[in-house]
């Protein structure tokens, strides 16, 4: 049911700006003014998430520790899994956001014949995620070759080996296959396993649809519905320096392609998908094990009135006494 809430949600998007680009006069709200107000909910919505994240009260260390802790010098800790100081966190940080370290090691938990619990690799799961944040990654850097002028050459390397296979002109880029596999993979794990569908929310299947649409109308642009690149470019620069007009030859996929951008652009700051900024304020990744090298005194404490034991046993030394209990102080 989520599923099929999140998939009417895409497609009342893409018909909304389908419907958009056929009406007059909504060119120019859909190519220069929508993509302004995107960027200015993408750019403070994020600020306002990180602020409230970085003003919560962390007032003690709790790190994940999954490895041997910095104790004793005849004990080798692993700095690593439970770091001690600044570079045993960059190193797990790095790890974690370009590698996905943790979801590497996870592992998928069956009951077998007994019934008994069996546990066994999961690398899957790790593979298409990994698989679907490095496309992204590298389909934003490829971009940057509209916005900019002259083009960077880290764009165009980028774009060449992208496109190194040279299928089809113009040549097909291997991510944009692989992340339509990837998210492909990952929307029929939660359809497939009841567990996780059970689980699962319609904002845990509408963010891989938008992209997905996002993708599609892309490739359509690029192999079968031909644009105008030099408008496009135009139409970016413009943009960047604003100076926005509408672009000429360029098509209704192109109004639907930028409205579906800027969906989700106006989506991010709201939803799971802002971990991107989170994961580098989870005090579970970034904080260093230092509980045994030194005292951590809560700065919010403020003085209580509190009662000994001494006191407690003075309070009621006669009925213990008359209990039989074995008083410390005679």
């Amino acid at each position: 049911m989520n599923f099929l809430l999140s998939l009417s949600a895409g497609l009342l998007l893409v018909a909304a700006a389908w419907l958009a680009s056929l009406a007059e006069g909504t060119e120019f709200f859909v190519t220069c003014i929508l993509p302004y107000f995107a960027g200015a909910v993408f750019i403070f919505g994020t600020i306002y998430r990180i602020v409230r994240w970085a003003r919560s009260p962390v007032p003690f260390r709790i790190p994940t520790t999954s490895g041997q802790q910095k104790s004793l010098g005849w004990l080798k800790s692993n700095n690593l899994e439970n770091p001690f100081n600044l570079a045993g966190v960059i190193g797990r940080m790095f790890l974690e956001v370009a590698f996905f370290r943790s979801l590497f090691r996870n592992t998928k938990v069956e009951l077998v014949q007994g019934p008994r619990p069996a546990y066994g690799s999961h690398k899957f799961l790790w593979l298409g995620a990994l698989a679907f944040h490095w496309s992204l990654l590298i389909i934003v850097l490829r971009h940057f070759r509209f916005f900019v002028e002259p083009v960077p050459l880290l764009s165009n390397f980028i774009q060449n080996i992208d496109g190194i296979f040279e299928i089809g002109i113009p040549p097909l880029f291997m991510t944009d296959v692989l992340i339509l596999i990837a998210l492909g993979y990952l929307i029929l794990r939660r359809l497939r396993d009841p567990l996780v569908r059970f689980i699962s929310l319609i904002s845990d299947y509408f963010p891989p649809l938008l992209i997905i649409s996002i993708i599609v109308t892309g490739v359509l642009m690029r192999h079968f519905l031909k644009v105008d690149l030099f408008a496009v470019k135009k139409y970016a620069m413009g943009l960047v320096q604003f100076s926005p007009a509408v672009p000429e030859r360029v098509g209704a996929i192109f109004y639907i392609h930028v409205f579906l951008v800027c969906a989700l652009l106006m989506y991010i700051p709201f939803s799971k998908l802002i971990h991107f900024a989170g994961v580098f304020l989870s005090p579970t990744r970034v904080l260093a094990n230092t509980n045994r090298m030194r005292r951590h005194v809560n700065p919010w404490d403020y003085p209580v009135k509190v009662h000994t034991y001494e006191e407690w046993e003075d309070e009621f030394r006669d009925k213990l006494k008359a209990s039989g209990y074995e008083l410390e102080k005679k």
